[in-house]
């Protein structure tokens, strides 16, 4: 019997399944193949971080989301993601900017502080 091996679009498709039905760390195990013969597919890293947090590999979701901002450092969620995975490594003070920055991209600011004043914005 010769082995044929499974195309990453079915392994996609596989971990996908195996997170919905929250068996993350199954998940995690089947997107790490992903990540390693697509390495530059941000949402696969996405995916991964997500599925190591939920399945409590802290260090490895940090890992995976620190490569995510250094490839686009505009993906929101990347931000929030990586900042309540330090909170839940008991590092408040090292999330907090990253927080902050997840804020900014969702338009949420602190009292007082606003993106542009009317009087400011470009016509």
């Amino acid at each position: 019997m010769q082995y044929v091996e499974e195309a990453v679009s079915e392994k996609w498709r596989r971990a996908g399944l195996f997170f919905e039905a929250k068996d993350y760390a199954e998940a995690a195990r089947i997107l790490e193949g992903v990540v390693a013969e697509l390495p530059e597919q941000v949402d696969v890293r996405m995916l991964l971080a997500r599925a190591y947090y939920h399945s409590a590999q802290l260090r490895r979701a940090e890992a995976q989301l620190r490569e995510v901002i250094d490839r686009d450092p505009v993906e929101h969620y990347a931000h929030l993601m990586l900042g309540r995975t330090l909170q839940r490594q008991g590092r408040a003070e090292e999330a907090k900017p990253w927080l902050r920055i997840a804020d900014a991209f969702a338009g949420e600011f602190p009292e007082g502080v606003r993106a542009v004043d009317e009087a400011d914005a470009p016509l």
